[in-house]
């Protein structure tokens, strides 16, 4: 244990478009018009862009939130609602985020399971249960700023986006940063500051944080980590190698206070963790 540690147990554009074209474009618009007023007329029209129907230059589409949003509700009413997880912020931050989004299409069908997945490069995404108790421990407020270690898949990230003022997170496999990063900006998260690079060391020109998560297991929890975690802030880690156990650390005016909160399962630290 840490000296002065307190353990509690418990574009594309139409162009050179010739005359027939411009008058078969006018007639498909209006004839499409006339449709939608006949439909409308008996109360049952249909969700149809015009100009889409009509020829209009393609845009690119980006998948709604509202895809797969009963599975969601059901996951978070049946996986986190009936358990111990209470907090209405993290409960709507769930509902919003499609997990479905950050899983590989092979795993797509089993986004709303109640089980991690892999997602390549020997990671995982975590359980949604975790993601939310996790992120439930942190006491996330709209000011919080919060240093991710493992961006992994991006899932976790986005939860903590729709919750804090600021998120930094670090992903040491390249491919997965570039990847999250993409689903991200996708979906909108713009408070969100992605880094390639061994988390070990943290972020330390963005400290300190009042919240940091650690998504893969250290056998120690690293010191630069805690140099980094503000007066009054929450530190969330997996701790252990064979025997897991999520930690929670907190920091107060008499030092850090270390409470062990529930055993798990994640990944290991790979970098500099390994070496230490």
């Amino acid at each position: 244990m840490a000296r002065g540690w307190r353990t509690v147990t418990t574009k594309s554009m139409h162009r050179g478009v010739g005359r027939g074209q411009h008058l078969r474009a006018r007639l498909d618009r209006t004839v499409a018009a006339a449709l939608l007023g006949l439909l409308w007329a008996a109360g049952h029209a249909p969700s149809v862009d015009i100009a889409a129907t009509a020829g209009a230059p393609e845009r690119r589409a980006r998948q709604p939130r509202a895809e797969r949003r009963p599975e969601r509700l059901d996951m978070v009413e049946q996986q986190l609602m009936a358990r111990d997880i209470t907090d209405p912020r993290v409960i709507d931050a769930i509902r919003r985020v499609p997990r479905d989004r950050f899983v590989p299409a092979t795993q797509r069908a089993a986004a709303y399971e109640d089980r991690p997945l892999p997602i390549g490069y020997r990671q995982t995404i975590s359980q949604p249960y975790i993601v939310a108790f996790m992120t439930q421990a942190l006491q996330l407020t709209e000011d919080t700023r919060v240093l991710e270690i493992g961006t992994g898949s991006g899932y976790q990230t986005a939860v903590l986006a729709e919750l804090a003022s600021q998120v930094y997170s670090i992903e040491i496999v390249p491919e997965l940063a570039a990847r999250a990063r993409e689903t991200l900006a996708d979906l909108g998260h713009a408070n969100v500051e992605t880094r390639v690079g061994d988390g070990y060391q943290g972020w330390p020109d963005a400290a300190p944080f009042d919240a940091i998560i650690v998504t893969a297991a250290p056998d120690h929890v690293p010191a630069p980590l805690l140099a980094q975690l503000a007066p009054g802030g929450r530190m969330v880690i997996p701790v252990g190698q064979d025997r897991q156990s999520l930690t929670l650390i907190t920091r107060d005016d008499d030092g850090l206070t270390r409470r062990n909160l529930l055993p798990v399962l994640f990944v290991p630290m790979t970098g500099e963790a390994e070496r230490r």
